[in-house]
C-alpha cells in the first residue's frame, strides 16, 4: 500500500479565555472539518484513493498548541499545511514555522471577528520571516459559523492542496536514467543538482546494458511475460512495413522483435518500482527497483543502432492499461529527456492522468496548409496549428477514445472502463520501425488524437545563470479533414502518433499568434496533459521556486504566495525576483 503524504489542517483561534475562545471553539474546529471533507471528496492520490487529512488535536491559540500540532504533523506524514480561522488570533505565536511544507492560510471573510485581520497579520509574519505562504480570502462577507465554502475559496483551496501534494509526493522519490545522453539532447543531460535542490528527489542511473542483461539472462517474470505476449498478439495490431524492400525483416525476425520489446517493457517497469516475483527466481537485488516515480530511456543511438527501439515499452508504460488490466500510468521519458520527464510528472501529479510525450515539431501556417493540401483551415485551426509527433512512444490514452458525455477525454485510470481501453488499442497501429532511424528494428505506435480536447502543454528548461524555468501553453487538439491529415502527416514519419494542437492566443508576446508559440518554445519536446491546468502549474512552480517564463493563463487565475506581490506590480517580473531571492526549496 502506498503511504502518501497527507494534508495537515490547523484550526487557529483567538487564545483569550474567559468568553472569547470558548465562543469560537466549535466554529473554528468545524471550519477545519469542512475543509477536510472537501479535500476527501474532491482530491485523489495517484492510486485513486481519497486524499487524507490530519487535523490538529485542538484549536491553536498559542505557541504550545502550535508546537503540539507540528509534532502531530511530523508523526503522521503531513506534506502540506493549511491554517484556517474565522477570527483574529495571535499571528507569530500560531503560524506554521516548517520551512519545507507548502503552506496557506484561509482567513474567513466575516465581520463578527474578522479572519481577514489574522490573515493579513500572519502573512506579514511569514513574509518577514522568509516563509512564503498562500493567502486565501473570499470575495463575499459570510455570517460567522456559515459552513459553506464559497466557490472562489474552494477553487484556491483545491489548487493549493493539489499543488502542495505534488510537491510532497515527488519528494524523496527517484528519477531513473536508463542510459545516458541521447543524440546530444540537452534535456537528457541529467542535472542531479536540479533534482535535489528544486524537487527534493534523488537520481538513479542504470546503463542500458542492464536491460539487455536481464533479457539475455531471463531476469523477469516468465509467467507475466507469457501473459503479456498473448495480450499483445490479441490487442496490438501490426501495420504495413513501409521500409525499403531490401531492409524489410523476415516474419521470424519481426516476431523476435515483438518478444524483445515486451520483455523490455517488463524490465523497465521492474527497474523503476521493483518486482517481488524476481526474488522467487533468485534475484533479490534486482527485485528492489529504484523507487522511481519517473524514468527515461536513452534508446537512440547506441541501443537502437543494433537492438529494437523503446517505442513499445514507453508507449505501453505511459498508458493506463496493459496485460494486467487498467492501472495507473508510469512516467517514462523518451530519449532520457529528464526535463520533459519532470514536465510529464508535474502534469500527472496535478491530474492523475496519462501524459503525451511529443516533439513540438512543425508550425503549419494557414497559407502553407492551403498550398500543400488545397484546404483552408477554419474554426479552431484557422490561425494555423502545431504538429506534435514523436517516434511512437506517446501514451495510448492520447488517442482520445475515452469519453465523457460523448466527448473525447483522457481520464484517471479508475474512471476508464474496459471498452474505452480497447478502443484506444483499436485506434493504434504498430508499424515495423523505420529502419533508417532505428537500425535494430522494433515497433512504433501510430494513432491520431481526436480533436477538441482541452489540453495543456508544458516544458521545463534549464538556463545557465538563471536555473529552471517553466513554459505553459493551454489550448486544444484539433481535427483536420482526413485527406489533409494524410497529406501533412506523411511529409514526416507516417509510423508515429500525431496530435494537432492549437494554443489559445491572447494577441501579445509569445501568444501573439501560433507561430510565436512555436518560436518561443524552449526545447524540442513538450509534455501534453488533458485539461486546462496552467493555473495549477503556476501555483506548483511557485512552491518549487521555479519562475514561469511563458504562459497564456488569465491573470485572475494566477495564485502564488502572497509575498510575491512585494516584488513589484509586474506579475511575471515579481515571479522571477521572488524565486531568485528565496532560491530552490531544498538547498
Amino acid at each position: 500500500m502506498n503511504k502518501y503524504p497527507k494534508v495537515g489542517i490547523r484550526p487557529i483561534i483567538d487564545g483569550r479565555l474567559g468568553g472569547i475562545r470558548e465562543s469560537l471553539e466549535d466554529t473554528t474546529m468545524n471550519m477545519a472539518k469542512v475543509v477536510a471533507a472537501l479535500f476527501k471528496q474532491e482530491l485523489k492520490y495517484p492510486d485513486g484513493s481519497p486524499v487524507e487529512c490530519v487535523i490538529a488535536d485542538s484549536c491553536i491559540g498559542g505557541v504550545k498548541e502550535a508546537a503540539a500540532c507540528a509534532e502531530k504533523f511530523r508523526d503522521n506524514n503531513v506534506g502540506v499545511s493549511l491554517s484556517v480561522t474565522p477570527c483574529w488570533c495571535y499571528g507569530s505565536e500560531t503560524m506554521d514555522m516548517d520551512p519545507l511544507l507548502p503552506k496557506a492560510i484561509w482567513g474567513f471573510n466575516g465581520t463578527e471577528r474578522p479572519g481577514a485581520v489574522y490573515l493579513a497579520a500572519t502573512l506579514a509574519g511569514h513574509n518577514q520571516k522568509g516563509l512564503p505562504a498562500f493567502g486565501i480570502y473570499g470575495t463575499d462577507v459570510q455570517d460567522l459559523g456559515d459552513a459553506v465554502i464559497p466557490a472562489d475559496v474552494k477553487e484556491k483551496l483545491l489548487r493549493f492542496a493539489k499543488s502542495g501534494l505534488a510537491v510532497a509526493i515527488m519528494k524523496g522519490k527517484s528519477y531513473l536514467a536508463i542510459g545516458t545522453v541521447s543524440m546530444g539532447i540537452a534535456g537528457s543531460i541529467v542535472d542531479a543538482d536540479f533534482f535535489q535542490d528544486y524537487l527534493g528527489m534523488r537520481n538513479e542511473y542504470v546503463d542500458s546494458s542492464e536491460v539487455l542483461r536481464r533479457i539475455q539472462q531471463n531476469i523477469f517474470d516468465q509467467k507475466e511475460y507469457e501473459k503479456a505476449l498473448q495480450w499483445t498478439k490479441k490487442y496490438c495490431l501490426e501495420g504495413e512495413d513501409f521500409n525499403r524492400s531490401e531492409k524489410v525483416k523476415s516474419r521470424e525476425e519481426k516476431d523476435k522483435d515483438w518478444e524483445f520489446v515486451i520483455k523490455m517493457t517488463l524490465i523497465i517497469r521492474d527497474l523503476m518500482i521493483g518486482n517481488d516475483a524476481l526474488v522467487k527466481i533468485g534475484y533479490a537485488e534486482e527485485a528492489q527497483g529504484h523507487n522511481a516515480i519517473v524514468s527515461g530511456f536513452q534508446g537512440q543511438r547506441q541501443w537502437t543502432d543494433f537492438l529494437p527501439n523503446g517505442d513499445f515499452p514507453e508507449a505501453i508504460l505511459n498508458s493506463s492499461f496493459d496485460w494486467n488490466g487498467i492501472r495507473a500510468p508510469y512516467m517514462v521519458a523518451t530519449e532520457n529527456d529528464a526535463l520533459n520527464g519532470v514536465s510529464m510528472l508535474f502534469n500527472y501529479l496535478l491530474t492523475n492522468t496519462a501524459q503525451i510525450f511529443a516533439d513540438v515539431r512543425t508550425y503549419w501556417s494557414p497559407e502553407a496548409v492551403e498550398r500543400v493540401s488545397g484546404w483552408k483551415p477554419n474554426n479552431l485551426a484557422e490561425a494555423g496549428f502545431i504538429h506534435l509527433i514523436n517516434s511512437g512512444s506517446a501514451t495510448l490514452d492520447g488517442t482520445g477514445r475515452q469519453t465523457v458525455n460523448g466527448k473525447p477525454v483522457m481520464k484517471p485510470f479508475w474512471s476508464i472502463d474496459e471498452q474505452e481501453a480497447e478502443e484506444c488499442l483499436k485506434a493504434t497501429t504498430w508499424y515495423p520501425a523505420n529502419l533508417d532511424y532505428f537500425r535494430g528494428g522494433g515497433y512504433s505506435s501510430n494513432f491520431l488524437t481526436k480533436g477538441e480536447m482541452p489540453v495543456t502543454m508544458c516544458r521545463l528548461n534549464l538556463v545557465k545563470g538563471l536555473g529552471p524555468v517553466l513554459q505553459i501553453a493551454e489550448g486544444w487538439t484539433v481535427d483536420l479533414p482526413e485527406n489533409v491529415h494524410k497529406v501533412l502527416d506523411e511529409r514526416t514519419d507516417r509510423t508515429w502518433p500525431t496530435t494537432w494542437f492549437v494554443p489559445r492566443l491572447n494577441g501579445s508576446g509569445a501568444f501573439k499568434d501560433v507561430y510565436s508559440v512555436m518560436s518561443n518554445w524552449g526545447a524540442n519536446h513538450g509534455a501534453i496533459s488533458y485539461g486546462h491546468i496552467g493555473a495549477d502549474l503556476i501555483t506548483l512552480a511557485s512552491m518549487l521556486r521555479i519562475p514561469v517564463n511563458m504562459h497564456n493563463v488569465a491573470s485572475s487565475d494566477i495564485f502564488r504566495p502572497s509575498v510575491w506581490s512585494s516584488f513589484g506590480m509586474d506579475t511575471e517580473g515579481s515571479d522571477y525576483r521572488a524565486c531568485q531571492v528565496y532560491g530552490s526549496l531544498y538547498s
